[in-house]
């Protein structure tokens, strides 16, 4: 291990080439990118990405070289990157890294697509330095280990590292820099999970702010401003007072071999990902034996306790958001519907029938499942039905992860749905984004996505 893990953390980040990166990993980062872009699109109405888009249209300037993808206007890198990032982790669509509990897109993306839209940046600089993002964030998630997940969103957390990291590499910041970025990042960098109780709405400024702290910290120590050498493994650094199992080794774990990129899972059902291992089982059950909802007595789920930590506080869901955090609901929807996508959430979700097939569900923590977690998320069930049975069910890798990945189809066919539950781009204008993702790697700038609205 290194004496000094932050500093090769930044070292790594710093001088990573687009040439150092395989190429299914940076076909991997493509698919990652268009599916936080139709996680981005989706979040448009959403009354919580509304008001921080309010306050970047006072606090901002009206005009700039950034794209606002929800309304299509442009301002600075900071503020376009703070409604993207709000807007992407709205839907419950975007992508998680199993083994950190870290959702890369949604504080990565809007960093390097704002700043790579300001400086003119080529398409290959754009992804090298999304690989860079998500490489350092994973592993700064994983370093600060299960007890910090408990208490604080990672998401927020490490990704406002990320966002540093991202930005970092895409201004060119040498590895003494890119140090002091992260200094800069991770004396900012926040997000607690006491939201859920109330259904706050304080998800999204942990991601908002996670982007634009992070690009903040990049811009500054580009500038020469410094910031702690050690902000991650210090005696008084992040794990001091966010963790009590972090582990340094992983801060450097596989630098330039393994591609933690690559392990990135995307989300099928429109839920906290806690709930997507048992939401699999469940219907495994469901399709293998014909069940009706009526014929469901009771759902046990068996889970790791991060499921229980996050999801536990959540018995009585009063919002879409806060029901997307609540096993019962999810699996309620499962099985009424057979999904526990966007539209079943927006129209079903406090549904009598929801109701009564949630209050039917128990989590319990499971030996199994726990030592498996974060690495593996395994999904089981215990289904007893009104005649006596007692049906198991078990996924060991649920839809989304690399080993029963998304095909390109499946996530176009998934920011199609996204684009049109958020009203902000036609078929037409997602197929064009899509032909441009797929080929990003040949722009030699990356310039909008979508053409500016017309004035009402």
């Amino acid at each position: 291990m290194s004496d000094h893990p932050s500093q090769a953390l930044a070292a790594f980040a710093a001088q990573l080439r687009y040439e150092d990166i395989p190429p299914a990993v940076m076909a991997r980062a493509e698919d990652l990118m268009l599916d936080w872009f139709g996680s981005a699109l989706a979040g448009r109405n959403g009354r919580p990405v509304q008001c921080i888009e309010s306050f970047a249209r006072k606090m901002g300037p009206g005009s700039g070289s950034a794209e606002v993808l929800i309304s299509r206007r442009t301002t600075t890198p900071q503020f376009a990157a703070m409604v993207n990032a709000a807007s992407s982790h709205y839907a419950e669509q975007d992508d998680v890294h199993n083994g950190s509990v870290f959702h890369p897109a949604t504080v990565v993306f809007p960093a390097v697509l704002a700043v790579a839209q300001a400086n003119g940046a080529s398409g290959r600089e754009l992804m090298t330095a999304a690989v860079a993002g998500y490489e350092v964030g994973i592993r700064v998630g994983e370093f600060l280990g299960r007890s910090h997940y408990r208490t604080f969103h990672t998401t927020g957390t490490a990704g406002t590292v990320a966002a540093a990291a991202a930005v970092g590499r895409l201004l060119g910041l040498t590895p003494e820099r890119m140090l002091h970025a992260f200094g800069s990042a991770g004396t900012q960098a926040a997000g607690l999970w006491e939201f859920l109780r109330d259904a706050a709405d304080s998800k999204q400024l942990h991601t908002a702010k996670a982007a634009s702290d992070g690009l903040m910290a990049a811009y500054l120590a580009a500038e020469g401003f410094t910031g702690a050498r050690q902000i991650l493994e210090g005696k008084q650094g992040m794990a001091a007072g966010m963790s009590r199992d972090a582990d340094p080794t992983r801060l450097t774990d596989g630098l330039g071999t393994r591609w933690a990129t690559a392990e990135t899972s995307f989300k099928f059902h429109a839920s906290c990902r806690h709930t997507h291992p048992a939401a699999d089982a469940l219907l495994q059950v469901i399709l293998a034996e014909g069940l009706a909802p009526e014929q469901i007595a009771a759902v046990t789920a068996h889970v790791h306790q991060g499921a229980i930590d996050v999801l536990g506080p959540v018995v009585d869901p009063r919002t879409v958001h806060q029901a997307k955090f609540s096993m019962g609901t999810v699996l309620g929807l499962i099985a009424q519907f057979k999904s526990a996508g966007l539209n079943e959430f927006d129209d079903a979700y406090d549904d009598p029938r929801i109701a009564a097939l949630r209050d039917k569900v128990t989590m319990v923590l499971d030996d199994e499942v726990d030592g498996a977690y974060p690495a593996r998320w395994i999904g089981k069930v215990t289904v007893t039905t009104t005649d006596g049975r007692v049906l198991e069910g078990r996924v060991d890798e649920p839809k989304g992860d690399p080993g029963n990945t998304l095909s390109r189809r499946e996530l176009e066919d998934k920011a199609l749905r996204l684009a049109r539950f958020g009203a902000a781009a036609s078929d037409d204008e997602m197929r064009a984004v899509f032909e441009r993702i797929w080929h990003i790697g040949r722009a030699s700038d990356v310039g909008h996505f979508l053409a500016p609205r017309e004035p009402r």
